[in-house]
């Protein structure tokens, strides 16, 4: 499903015009970027939540050349699906 798939769901649901699901959609995913950027943690109850982890600076290796490469240290994005999501997607395993 693309972003543009998102927004139609979005407009046919609402009974909205294409540009106020595009303006939904965008808030949405700006909501989400922001809260991250600044650290926080966002919780969407039945679907998952997103954070961000720090990955420690490491020395990694060239895989054309061989050399040693310094990687620094990042944050990344992380999401992790609630178990009704999971148990959603994987209905066999609900039951177990």
């Amino acid at each position: 499903m693309t972003k543009a798939d998102l927004v139609e769901k979005v407009t046919q649901l609402g009974d909205l015009t294409r540009r106020d699901g595009e303006v939904i959609v965008e808030t949405i995913f700006d909501s989400v970027i922001g809260a991250l950027q600044s650290g926080d943690k966002i919780e969407i109850r039945g679907f998952g939540s997103f954070r961000i982890r720090e990955r420690n600076p490491r020395i990694g290796r060239n895989p054309k050349t061989g050399d040693r490469v310094e990687v620094p240290a990042k944050r990344v994005p992380y999401f992790k699906p609630s178990k009704e999501l999971r148990d959603l997607v994987n209905p066999q395993e609900a039951g177990s």
